[in-house]
């Protein structure tokens, strides 16, 4: 079994881009911060995990997930190589997301007015942080 549950902050805004042809598919890349439960000589870590996630997932991260904000994610890893402009071969290891999710409100998040809002629009929340969803997206919401 291939299965992968990480939480942990964005380093950076997802990278979006769309795949070439006829049925042009949505792929974002981002990476989580995720927090090393043990302590080494009284320093905690985090590890660096490369995530991809395809189509209405990638759409939802674009729109909604920003640097710092707190998500679950489930998916698989997924490896794979490629030759670089030197002739190297690179190997790379990701996750590739089935699902995700807020692992927090806004308020929680302590995302209040910031350089980053002029950028994109912050999703409308309220009072008790959740996000206002408009009427008849359910259908497109990545998660159940």
């Amino acid at each position: 079994m291939n299965k992968v549950i990480l939480m942990g902050r964005l380093t950076r805004d997802p990278d979006i881009r769309h795949s070439a042809g006829e049925n042009s598919t949505a792929v974002a890349r981002y990476t989580l911060a995720v927090d090393r439960r043990y302590k080494r000589d009284g320093e905690t870590g985090a590890d660096f995990i490369s995530c991809v996630a395809f189509g209405r997932s990638a759409e939802f991260a674009q729109k909604y997930f920003r640097q710092g904000l707190k998500v679950v994610v489930t998916g698989r890893i997924q490896t794979g190589s490629y030759t670089n402009r030197d002739g190297n071969k690179v190997y790379t290891t990701d996750v590739a997301v089935e699902k995700q999710e807020f692992a927090e409100s806004k308020a929680a998040a302590g995302q209040g007015e910031n350089s980053r809002s002029e950028q994109k629009p912050e999703p409308q929340v309220d009072a008790d942080g959740f996000m206002n969803i408009p009427d008849g997206i359910d259908e497109e919401l990545p998660f159940a």
